[in-house]
């Protein structure tokens, strides 16, 4: 199904309460499901995090997560652990495609059993529960931080622990702080240096109350709004100015780009502001990948390149998000070069009308190239597609006086 999206006035005026963010609603799933009930407030609504707590609830032999990366990550180290179990977990044709050897080696060596149930390497998994020790492992660290977190999180249970020695820079490292973070929370012994995880088992788990902030990488769209606005204003609730979220990085980033950041009693204003843009911003984005397709399109917008690094987990999303950017800003007119790890955007926006943008299975895709018809009127392929992390985007653009029209 398709989508028309436009806006004539260019002005943003609006306040929004975004779901809580995806990141900490999984972690905090998995802990709960571990350990013992506990309130989780502002939960996300997105696909994912249902499609986490369903699977978790299920009594069912064959588990399908569908596009849900997340959950297919975190579901295999839980299941390992899960004494008497016995699970087939898959996914969409997508998620048969993306390596998970990685996790599933370090589990194996811990003493989980897990078989591949068709490629070597890749969903669907069967997957034996069972009690294991844990102990001592190395792990690549620059493929994914959900190996590590996945890892991590059931640590506590194992009756020695985990001690993690990560091999090379890790990616998305603000990730694996998040889920130390919560760890820590709830009473859990952690200690990182940089290179080198330790969890111990632990003893008793402390109840808690948890509240999740609001999800930033959600936040992107409306600060790529109103950096391509002529006039902008919008209120986002709840926030904090200290996040766990790497993407909170955005307000640093943004504010190149035209945006200042107010916060306010949990609250998050953005607004805009007039200002000399750069020709061209240069980002490691290594740290917060996710934002990528978000800050290209903003670029693009404003007429100013951009060289973005560090993107190399792009290739292993739900689509591959650098071959799918530089195939739908070519459409629009950019001119943009991308590496196994990067992306190059020219300066300049001479936009072409009339184009239809694919998503790919993507949410992201969707998301990231709506703001860009304040400049340009554009058809989006597969709305629906933002249910996975953001059910109710298309609703909030309306309020703020996007024209959408859905067929």
């Amino acid at each position: 199904m398709d989508l028309k999206i436009s806006h004539n006035s260019k002005k943003c005026i609006g306040e929004l309460k975004i779901s809580g963010s995806k990141s900490e609603t999984n972690r905090l799933l998995i802990l709960k499901a571990l350990f013992s009930e506990f309130e989780i407030k502002n939960i996300s609504n997105s696909d994912d995090s249902k499609i986490l707590e369903k699977a978790l609830k299920s009594k069912e032999k064959i588990i399908d997560i569908h596009h849900a990366g997340t959950a297919m990550r975190f579901l295999t180290a839980y299941f390992s652990q899960l004494e008497g179990r016995e699970v087939i977990l898959t996914g969409s044709k997508r998620m048969q495609q993306r390596p998970i050897k990685i996790l599933v080696d370090s589990l194996i060596s811990l003493g989980a059993d897990i078989y591949y149930e068709n490629k070597n390497g890749y969903p669907p998994l069967r997957i034996k529960g069972k009690k294991f020790k844990g102990g001592s492992i190395k792990l690549p660290a620059g493929i994914s931080s959900q190996y590590v977190s996945a890892l991590l999180l059931i640590a506590p249970v194992l009756e020695n622990g985990i001690e993690l020695s990560l091999l090379g820079k890790p990616t998305s490292l603000p990730y694996i702080e998040m889920t130390l973070f919560l760890l820590k929370n709830f009473g859990v012994k952690t200690y990182f240096d940089g290179k080198k995880i330790k969890i111990n088992p632990n003893i008793q788990f402390k109840k808690a109350k948890q509240t999740v902030e609001s999800d930033w990488s959600s936040a992107s769209y409306f600060y790529s709004i109103v950096a391509l606005s002529k006039n902008a204003e919008i209120k986002l609730s709840s926030y904090k100015s200290k996040s766990l979220q790497g993407d909170s990085v955005l307000k640093n980033i943004y504010e190149n780009l035209g945006v200042k950041s107010i916060f306010k009693d949990n609250c998050l204003l953005l607004k805009k502001e007039e200002i000399n843009f750069p020709n061209c911003i240069d980002l490691n984005l290594s740290k917060a990948p996710d934002i990528a397709q978000t800050i290209a399109v903003t670029c693009y917008g404003l007429g100013i390149g951009c060289n973005l690094e560090g993107l190399h987990t792009l290739k292993i999303k739900e689509t591959d998000r650098l071959v799918a950017l530089e195939r739908e800003l070519k459409k629009l007119g950019a001119t943009i070069k991308i590496t196994e790890s990067s992306l190059i955007l020219s300066p300049g926006n001479n936009f072409k009308q009339n184009c239809s943008i694919s998503t790919y299975n993507d949410h992201r895709m969707a998301m990231s190239f709506a703001p860009l018809s304040l400049k340009v009127p554009l058809q989006i392929k597969d709305y629906k597609v933002v249910s996975k992390s953001y059910p109710n985007f298309w609703k909030d653009l309306v309020k703020l006086n996007f024209i959408i029209q859905m067929r």
